[in-house]
């Protein structure tokens, strides 16, 4: 083919791979023009029609639509435009594609029913304004009038997930879970009572300087004796027990007796729920932080043992 040479349909068939239905759609939408006709009416065309129905076949099996091809190749508008254009507009379908799979993954795991299924996809679907509003109503019922204290603020912080703009798979699993796990009233009412059993500990005793939390003092006092495997029973385990509530007492200034040990079983007790634990983990995942400690063992583990020495 030269510049000054016309070509018929069947020749730009033969040489583009398209075929002449196709480049004749294309002629017709005035995408690739005929140059010229011959003396029978048959359409001619110049050499530039190959390069353009390269371009065009090019961006259709991208996805782009005729309207704008037709500007992309016309030239009213630039191809790095185009691109741009289309490269957004396909992580948008990317993340939805993900949302869609994140439900249809956890229904086939969980067994959802239609009305579950249907929950998770609304979750899933929340716009990042819609998931702070979530997550902060959650957060408030929780810490509320407490949020005062620079302390509560800083675990609030802490206790709040940032799905990023382009979240994987477990991500988003993640979070249409934890968002779930928000809205369940006991749930919450654990988590209230978590906090106001802190801030109780907070205004007593000793304020000046930092303090240890009771599940902290455990796991260092404890966690030995629970790799070693001592039974909660037997006396090997008295010293752990001795350790940990004199630690307690001297935070607060108070007898280690009866009262403080109930006091601290109880704490004990209710920071120990499970869904707690599971808020965390699937936190670090939405995150990507690394994943938590998990105390359960080491807590169940003092818990029993405490509650063995307590009197009847």
């Amino acid at each position: 083919m030269d510049r000054d040479t016309l070509y018929s349909i069947g020749d730009l068939a033969r040489r583009t791979g398209l075929t002449v239905r196709a480049i004749r759609f294309y002629s017709d939408r005035g995408i690739v023009p005929p140059t010229d006709r011959s003396p029978a009416g048959y359409r001619l065309y110049g050499i530039d029609a190959v390069a353009r129905l390269d371009l065009v076949r090019t961006l259709r099996g991208l996805g782009v639509d005729l309207p704008t091809i037709r500007k992309v190749v016309d030239r009213e508008i630039s191809l790095p435009e185009v691109a741009a254009a289309h490269a957004e507009a396909l992580a948008v379908q990317i993340q939805t594609l993900r949302l869609r799979r994140a439900v249809l993954t956890a229904v086939a795991k969980r067994g959802s029913t239609p009305e579950e299924m249907d929950l998770m996809h609304k979750l899933a679907k929340l716009s990042e304004d819609e998931r702070r509003r979530l997550i902060g109503d959650f957060l408030d019922t929780a810490f509320g009038d407490l949020n005062a204290n620079p302390e509560f603020v800083g675990l609030i912080r802490s206790m709040t997930p940032e799905l990023p703009d382009s979240p994987e798979t477990e991500q988003v699993e993640a979070w249409v879970e934890l968002a779930e796990l928000s809205q369940d009233p006991d749930f919450r009412a654990s988590l209230r009572t978590m906090a106001e059993h802190h801030a109780a500990e907070r205004a007593q005793g000793n304020t000046t300087g930092p303090r240890r939390d009771p599940a902290t003092m455990v796991r260092d006092q404890a966690g030995p004796a629970l790799a070693a495997v001592i039974d909660p029973a037997s006396p090997q385990a008295d010293p752990v027990v001795a350790a940990v509530t004199a630690q307690y007492a001297h935070a607060f200034g108070r007898p280690d007796d009866v009262y403080l040990r109930r006091r601290l079983l109880t704490r004990l007790e209710t920071a120990n729920d499970p869904r707690r634990e599971l808020y965390l983990q699937l936190l670090a995942v939405i995150n990507g932080w690394p994943a938590p400690e998990n105390l359960a063992p080491v807590l169940n583990w003092f818990i029993q043992t405490l509650r063995a020495r307590m009197p009847a």
